[in-house]
């Protein structure tokens, strides 16, 4: 479903913080229900497919991640995504080093594993499914991430774009995130702020694409208006339904919005959190 936004309506303001603008929160389909995990795709949206052959304990990660990224990336292209742009960057991150080590084993299932900080890291899918999204027929230079958490999807963004700017909320994450990207020597390529994610980077804007990996009621105002002329902004929205929205910039203060699959993440807060 699409619908041409010429001037958003915009919720209660909020003292010295930009307002809101709000949306119709995406309702989901009859019998579609997401999963219980943060950050997971309802399954109801996609084919059944086999999993990644997982390690067995004990086994050495290391030696078989290769084999068990390339099928996790196979399983992705069985799943619809075709942009060979974000296909080889999830074959090229490790993404066992961004979970604790007692569940590396399952780094590379379909599956959002927690992080700490009652955060989740999100499943391959939804990393590659709004990756892809935003960057369909284009290659931006300048991207924003609200929400690094341990750092993955930032660094796989960062595997063919310029310029990501990602910002965490949580200080533990914020550490966490900058010690995964450091050992894999992405920190020049990525700039970690610890803030508070829904106010963006106005001294950074304007972003070609803005990916955001926590759930609000409604986008953020002070998001839409840092996207481009022609800039893509994803994210989920909604409370206990929630859906992935598309909005692209079409002018000064119009954006489309289009409405994707039903997915489950965590809640987009405000502020910081020592």
């Amino acid at each position: 479903m699409r619908k041409r936004i010429s001037q958003p309506d915009v919720s209660q303001a909020v003292p010295g913080r930009p307002s809101p603008v709000r949306y119709d929160s995406g309702r989901l389909s009859p019998g579609v229900t997401p999963a219980n995990s943060n950050t997971r795709i309802s399954a109801a949206t996609l084919p059944r497919q086999p999993q990644a052959p997982v390690a067995a304990a004990g086994s050495n990660l290391g030696l078989n991640s290769d084999r068990l990224r390339q099928a996790m990336v196979q399983r992705l292209r069985s799943q619809g995504v075709t942009d060979e742009r974000v296909l080889n960057a999830m074959s090229a991150v490790p993404r066992h080093l961004f979970v604790d080590e007692a569940l590396a084993s399952r780094a590379y299932e379909d599956a959002a594993l927690p992080i700490g900080h009652s955060q989740t890291i999100s499943q391959p899918w939804v990393v590659a499914r709004m990756i892809a999204a935003v960057c369909e027929d284009r290659t931006p230079t300048r991207v924003l991430e609200v929400g690094a958490g341990c750092g993955y999807q930032a660094a796989v963004l960062a595997q063919f774009v310029r310029e990501v700017h990602s910002i965490e909320r949580i200080r533990g994450l914020y550490e966490l995130a900058r010690e995964h990207l450091r050992a894999l020597r992405l920190t020049t390529r990525i700039r970690l702020i610890y803030g508070d994610g829904t106010l963006g980077l106005p001294g950074v804007a304007p972003f070609d694409a803005i990916v955001v990996a926590a759930a609000g009621l409604a986008i953020p105002q002070a998001l839409l208006t840092q996207l481009a002329p022609g800039g893509r902004l994803i994210a989920p929205e909604g409370g206990s339904n929630q859906r992935l929205v598309l909005i692209e910039r079409t002018g000064a203060a119009s954006w489309k919005r289009t409405e994707l699959e039903a997915v489950r993440f965590v809640p987009l807060r405000a502020g910081i959190q020592s």
